[in-house]
């Protein structure tokens, strides 16, 4: 298959305007129009993945974080970025990162993260705003139905868990058509009056063009009248961190025994135990104090994250229990995230699970 059918699918999952404005999400290396038969997906792509993926036949690598932050100047081989670029060019391996916008999916590492742990009624710790938009359109009262099934089957109308959400006013349209229309009632030159239903909707402002298609081609009119209002609601669905709850509450050593075992982390730095049970539970992969208030906020007894820095775990305030379990190791399962994801999709597309441990930092235990 084209390498764009596989970054199209990745990207309406994770779309790329959910990332964070430093971020480098996307395809960084690569024709989109290129074939494309066996993917390698990884955590990072580091010289040791691109020689992998060589070894191994594979056209594009599936990697979290970016190799790529900022604009490269120099070629020469200098920095492991320019030898990782220069080597996937030389032998024509894409490289596409999924990193930030896979974040802030409620779908996504963090909530991959949840289920490693095991927890219930799991919820965007800190959601997004002037993500959304409302349409308001006007339609006749025959035709309601499907301008509405229409705009729901193209991603509008969810509200949380809710689905094909609209708000619907029935009222009289008036207008006039000149003398080269072709009105869908009425006659040109005549002024107008038909009944029709004020229809209300939300959609997440990234599907804007999708809905309108939808809009314009079930709508019967030749000029179809709507409005379009950016809004600063919340978005529920996108955003940083996720908070959940244990089943059952469990002393705050136990449940950091089964953070150690379950996340498959050698160490954890944390803050000190408050002697209180653990139920409710923040967690946020990779780099994530700046959750630290919204975390206490959402009266979570531990907050599970990694690179916090010696000040900041005084921050905890002993509102909560800080623990560090390492940014690797934080994020170390989105590798079978997508692998499942890309699966799924494509049953006879070749995904390989790297094989090279691209953590960085090393133990003395």
């Amino acid at each position: 298959m084209k390498l764009s059918e596989l970054t199209g699918y990745l990207e309406s999952l994770a779309p790329l305007t959910y990332q964070e404005e430093y971020d480098n999400s996307g395809l960084i290396v690569g024709n989109p129009d290129a074939d494309i038969h066996q993917a390698l997906v990884s955590l990072d792509c580091t010289e040791a993945v691109v020689d992998e993926a060589i070894a191994k036949g594979c056209q594009v690598i599936v990697s979290h974080h970016p190799i790529v932050f900022r604009g490269l100047k120099k070629f020469t081989g200098k920095t492991y970025i320019e030898r990782v670029v220069a080597k996937s060019i030389r032998h024509d391996i894409a490289i596409y990162a999924i990193h930030t916008n896979l974040d802030n999916m409620d779908t996504g590492v963090n909530a991959r993260i949840c289920q490693t742990l095991g927890l219930q009624n799991c919820r965007i710790l800190s959601p997004k705003q002037n993500l959304l938009k409302k349409l308001v359109t006007f339609v006749p009262d025959n035709y309601a139905g499907k301008v509405r099934d229409a705009l729901f089957n193209a991603g509008a109308g969810h509200i949380g868990n809710y689905s094909d959400c609209s708000f619907n006013t029935n009222g009289t349209g008036t207008f006039k058509g000149g003398a080269d229309t072709d009105p869908f009632v009425g006659e040109p030159g005549k002024r107008h009056l038909e009944p029709e239903v004020r229809l209300e909707t939300v959609f997440p402002a990234n599907l804007e063009s999708k809905v309108l298609m939808a809009l314009f081609m079930e709508h019967p009119y030749e000029e179809v009248a709507y409005d379009l209002y950016p809004i600063t609601n919340q978005y529920q669905n996108i955003g940083s961190g996720m908070v959940g709850e244990l089943e059952t509450a469990i002393d705050e050593a136990s449940f950091l025994q089964l953070v150690k075992y379950k996340m498959k982390t050698p160490v954890i730095r944390h803050t000190n135990l408050r002697g209180k049970a653990v139920k409710k539970v923040a967690v946020c992969g990779g780099s994530g104090s700046f959750l630290l208030k919204q975390a206490i906020a959402a009266g979570a007894d531990v907050f599970i994250t990694a690179d916090f820095k010696y000040h900041e775990f005084f921050d905890a305030d002993e509102k909560l229990v800080v623990a560090d379990i390492g940014h690797f190791e934080s994020e170390q399962f989105t590798q079978n995230l997508l692998c499942e994801i890309i699966r799924k999709k494509f049953a006879n597309f070749a995904v390989r699970l790297t094989e090279v441990n691209t953590n960085p930092i090393k133990y003395l235990i």
